[in-house]
């Protein structure tokens, strides 16, 4: 099932828009202000639907920014980790997943007998176009 497919609230598929829609991640308070004029009144109304998204895994949240970003794959990653690449100077947050690092985690979590729930990597830094290499 894609996320379009998937049955979504008003608010929730507004939500989720302006973030697919944004280059940067945003926090809560920044949608409201983007979604005013679509009848957002109060930060619960985007906490709400920010908190539905995130549990159908449509929406990541990114710790050290407080801030959130539409998932970049069609389905939730099948190790359940996502990582960011977090660019300190332009705020791009590029969405990747690796295999060996799950991987690893994994055998990580089952040699400690440890159910992780969910596993966010953050990497902070600059991105190619912010320090003059592009790929």
């Amino acid at each position: 099932m894609t996320k379009q497919d998937q049955s979504l609230t008003k608010n929730q598929s507004l939500v989720f828009k302006a973030l697919a829609g944004s280059e940067v991640p945003l926090t809560a308070y920044g949608l409201l202000d983007r979604l005013r004029t679509e009848g957002f009144k109060a930060p619960p109304q985007v906490y709400r639907a920010l908190e539905a998204l995130v549990d159908r895994g449509m929406v990541h949240r990114l710790e050290s920014l407080n801030a959130f970003v539409a998932c970049a794959h069609e389905s939730c990653h099948p190790s359940g980790l996502v990582a960011f690449a977090i660019c300190d100077d332009c705020g791009q947050a590029t969405e990747f997943n690796d295999e060996f690092v799950a991987q690893r985690l994994q055998s990580w979590s089952a040699e400690r007998s440890f159910k992780p729930h969910r596993t966010t990597i953050e990497i902070r830094g600059e991105c190619g176009e912010c320090h003059g290499l592009t790929c």
